[in-house]
């Protein structure tokens, strides 16, 4: 696993709003961006137990992939909250503003 597949979800993300921005036959919603990303988080989450769990057990002594694991699901979670945290910021402004 590399560093390049740890920023798949923020990847994905930049490459379907430059998409858009092109004026792509097909966009996809934002309600399916984030969709994606919840399901590639929730994925990474898994993977990451499920090498700790296997670490744990003695299956495998490799200390380096649990950790990379886990450093992969903690950034996509990080990256998912922060993200979060903008929308709510930004509807926030949105409901302040006088019509």
């Amino acid at each position: 696993m590399s560093a390049i597949q740890s920023t798949a979800g923020v990847t994905s993300l930049v490459n379907a709003a430059a998409s858009q921005s092109a004026g792509a036959s097909k966009p996809e919603g934002f309600s399916q961006l984030i969709a994606d990303l919840l399901r590639d988080a929730n994925g990474q989450q898994v993977q990451a137990n499920q090498s700790l769990e296997s670490f744990a057990a003695g299956e495998t002594d490799s200390v380096q992939d649990v950790v990379l694991a886990m450093a992969k699901a903690d950034m996509s979670f990080r990256f998912l909250l922060e993200l979060r945290n903008q929308l709510i910021e930004s509807y926030q402004e949105i409901s302040r503003m006088q019509v």
